[in-house]
Parts: structure tokens; C-alpha cells; sequence
């Protein structure tokens, strides 16, 4: 059959939400009757003219919802059950709350309570900074100033091969070492280089919702794949998309679950990526907290098949507006990485790198991990105590071994979306979980940075908390 309607590109919603919402409409009133043959997503997506992954996201929800069931060769079914519609945040794609705008003037606006994905930036060491970037200025030559190498600064890239040989079992040379503008330019580079049009991605759902959405933009056709307590579902990624061209993962620490990737699991992954012929990206992106036992090792440190790519930032290690990061790839893809990042961006600011890669090779990384993880063990355990005590049976906190956030459910509260715009109002900024999946249902909560209140203020912000959500 053929779908009639448009897409409007003023809409807030994004294209898939979109058509998921017209093709809901159409079988409540009866348009698209039960037991009807929807068009396959290539037809709609070539008739709508959007990328074929968007179609696949739209159908993907609304079978989620159980509105309509993929039956194979015999194509994508109306199945005549209402189900229950999983809702859209009405003011962004996903819940990420972010700080408001800076103020006019010189101060700016301090991290807002529970904001998420922000290390610790009251106790960065700025001094210690400061000098070191006071002596890369000094130290600057005349060579320094033309066209930085499109790889990285040598001296930055053998400080984190020799770093990630070090903490996270990781064997590589500095020549398989990129810098990237921090995780998104390394996804830009993989994309670029390992996909092509259409090509289907596996991608963690519920999961990072900046991944899916280059993805999508780049024209590949985004594949989500359910996360249970063990991780991401092999076994189900096979079954959708068994010669999927990449599957993207954050093993260590999912986000925004929190949960490892099994070792059963982990070698699964990895033996359907080399009989398959697939690549694997690993976002690391805060394996370096972890507060019960020592840090998990990579996936790429599991690799022997050379089918790993990793991918970390310096974001979360000390700080955002770095907006630098790394790349490390097999051998035999360097020359065509290096190749891609030549026509994507002629390499990243040298004064950056300089002021990094001194920080690395005077050993203060390390040490400022260590004294991080003892800072975020402390608040996070303020935190966990004042949610408990102000909340009792009301609350359920999802305690996982690592990270820089807590996942909170509310028994029988409002919809976590709802709490968060009740929260933002009051000048707090969690997250809701439940915008961050497209297919599988996973329930609804919050996701509550800690790592940027400290100790003495977790109960006076918790108590806050509830005064805003109810």
C-alpha cells in the first residue's frame, strides 16, 4: 500500500517521530486497516525523501508500541493492537538538560545541580593548568605555527598509546592514534571512512542519543539493539541485522543503564564482528571511574582480530571545553583514517595538544584520576544516602559499579519527562531515561549527575530535589 502524507520540515519533531506520529494517526482512524502491508522503508523512505534509517527508527517505535509487527519476507503488519505509545519529549529529542544560556558579562553560569556528563570542575587543578599552558606558549617556535599534523601531535599521540597500554590493556603504536574533536569527531571519522549509504549500524537502545543522530545523518540505517543486565543483546543484533557493517557500544559503563558488558557477551560481540567481516566502535567514554574493584578492561583489549576501534575523550577526564579526543584503529586502517581526517579537518589546535601532552608526560593524569575517583566516590555516596533518606520506598537508585550519574526510578510517579521540567523550574537539571530509547520500552527515571555536588550540599540539593517533583 502507499502512504499518503508529508513531512514538514519546520516541525520540531524530528523526521522519524514524524512519520511514526502520521502512521499512528492513520490506523486510529482507520486509513491503515489491521493486517495491512506497509510500504518496506526504502519504498516510503525514497517517497518521503529522507534516509532510509529514518523510515526504520519510525517503524521501529511504533513496533515498540506494538502498533505494527515485522514479519520478514511478508514485510511490516499492521497488527490491529492500540499498544501503548511511547511519548516524545515535547521540547527536544532527548532529555540531555543543559545549563541556560551564559549571563551578559564576564561570569558564567555554574554547572546546574545534577547535570549530567560534567566531571568535576570546582576541584580541577586551573593553577597547575595555568602554568603548564603559560610554558607551551612560551616554548612556541616558528615551526609550531604552520598546518598541525592531521593526526595529532606526535609527542600527544605516544602519550596516550602509552596511556591506554598502561590503564586499560590497551596495545597499540602511536601511529594508530588519532586526535579528534573529542567522540563526535571520532564518530564523524569512522563514519566517513567505514560507511557508505544505507549501510546498517547496531546501536545500544537505549543509548547516547548523539550516536544514533549521526548516524542517521550520515545515511547509515541505525539498527537499535535491546540492553538487558548483561548489556547489549548479541544474539538480538544477529537476528535484525546479522551483516551489519558496524555496532556501536559503551561496554564498560552503558549509557544511561550503567551496565557492563558480560564476558560471554563481549567475545560474542567480537566473534560475530570477524565472521561477519565488522567493524566495532568502543566509546570508553568514563571507564576511569569505577568505585567497586578495579576498572574493567577494554573490549579493544579483548581484540585479537584486529575489528576494534576506540574511541575516548579528554571531556571527562578533565574537562569539556577541551573538545579534544582520540581515536585508536587497527593497523591496516591508519593510512585511510589518516587519509579522511586530512579532508575533514587538517588536524586539531597544536597549543591544546601541547598543554595535554605535557600534563601526560609529567605524570599528572594519573594522579588526577585517582584524586577524581576518591572526589566522585564521596559524592556519590552523599548523594545516594540523601536520596534515600528524603525519598525511602519512593525511590529505587540502580546503584552500577562505575560512572559519573545515578539512575533513579520513581514507582508510580509521573512521567520522568514531566519531573524534569518540574525539576528544571526549580534550577535542577537531570535527565529523563525514557526519551533516550527508540524501540525497546525501558522504563522511565532520571539520570542524576553527582560528580559536580559536593558532599556538604547533597542533602540541601536533594531536599530541593523533591520540593520540585513532588
Amino acid at each position: 500500500m502507499t502512504l499518503d502524507f508529508t513531512l514538514d520540515l519546520t516541525e520540531a519533531d524530528p523526521l522519524f517521530l514524524q512519520i511514526a506520529a502520521r502512521v499512528r494517526s492513520s490506523i486510529a482512524t482507520g486509513q491503515i486497516v489491521p493486517g495491512a502491508r506497509l510500504p518496506s522503508s526504502r519504498a516510503l523512505a525514497a517517497q518521503l525523501a529522507v534516509a532510509r534509517g529514518t523510515v526504520d527508527a519510525a517503524y521501529a517505535l511504533l513496533a515498540g508500541e506494538g502498533a505494527i509487527v515485522t514479519r520478514g519476507s511478508a514485510g511490516t503488519i499492521v497488527s490491529g493492537v492500540a499498544g501503548t505509545r511511547i511519548e516524545a519529549v515535547e521540547h527536544t529529542p532527548f532529555m540531555f538538560a543543559a545549563a541556560p544560556a551564559a549571563a551578559p558579562g564576564p561570569a558564567r553560569a555554574a554547572p546546574l545541580p545534577f547535570q549530567i556528563g560534567l566531571p568535576a570542575l570546582d576541584e580541577f587543578p586551573c593553577k597547575l593548568w595555568t602554568n603548564l599552558t603559560v610554558h607551551a606558549a612560551r616554548s612556541i617556535q616558528s615551526a609550531d605555527l604552520a598546518a598541525p599534523d592531521p593526526a595529532g601531535l606526535a609527542d600527544l599521540r605516544q602519550e596516550v598509546a602509552a596511556y591506554l597500554g598502561a590503564a586499560r590493556g590497551i596495545r597499540c603504536f602511536a601511529d594508530q592514534v588519532l586526535i579528534t574533536t573529542g567522540y563526535q569527531g571520532a564518530l564523524s571519522l569512522v563514519r566517513s571512512v567505514l560507511l557508505r549509504q544505507g549501510d546498517p549500524v547496531w546501536v545500544e537502545d537505549p543509548g547516547y542519543p548523539l550516536t544514533r543522530q549521526a548516524l542517521e545523518t550520515g545515511g547509515a540505517r541505525v539498527v537499535p539493539v535491546r540492553i538487558d543486565q548483561d548489556g547489549v543483546r548479541v544474539t538480538s543484533g544477529i537476528a535484525t541485522a546479522p551483516r551489519a557493517k558496524l555496532a556501536v557500544v559503551t561496554p564498560t559503563h552503558q549509557f544511561p543503564t550503567g551496565v557492563a558488558l558480560s564476558l560471554p557477551r563481549r567475545l560474542a560481540l567480537l566473534a560475530w564482528a570477524a565472521d561477519a567481516g565488522s567493524w566495532i566502535l568502543e566509546d570508553d567514554y568514563d571507564s576511569e571511574f569505577r568505585y567497586v574493584g578495579r576498572p574493567l578492561p577494554s573490549l579493544k583489549s579483548l581484540d585479537r582480530g584486529a575489528r576494534v576501534l576506540y574511541a575516548g575523550s579528554f571531556s571527562k577526564v578533565l574537562f569539556p571545553a577541551l573538545r579534544l579526543g582520540y581515536l585508536v584503529v587497527p593497523a591496516e586502517l591508519a593510512p585511510a583514517f589518516l587519509r579522511a581526517s586530512r579532508q575533514m579537518t587538517l588536524g586539531q589546535p597544536a597549543l591544546e595538544q601541547k598543554i595535554i601532552a605535557a600534563f601526560m608526560q609529567k605524570g599528572h593524569l594519573p594522579r588526577h584520576i585517582r584524586r577524581m575517583r576518591t572526589l566522585y566516590g564521596e559524592r556519590r555516596r552523599s548523594v545516594t544516602a540523601a536520596l534515600q533518606v528524603e525519598f525511602g520506598a519512593r525511590i529505587a537508585i540502580e546503584n552500577t559499579a562505575g560512572g559519573m550519574h545515578l539512575l533513579a526510578r520513581f514507582p508510580g510517579a509521573a512521567d520522568d519527562t514531566e519531573l524534569v521540567k518540574r525539576a528544571a523550574a526549580a534550577g535542577l537539571a537531570p535527565s529523563a531515561l525514557s526519551v533516550l530509547t527508540v524501540a525497546h520500552d525501558c522504563g522511565r527515571g532520571l539520570l542524576l549527575g553527582f560528580t559536580n555536588i559536593p558532599a556538604n550540599d547533597a542533602a540541601e540539593t536533594v531536599a530541593r530535589l523533591a520540593v520540585a517533583i513532588g
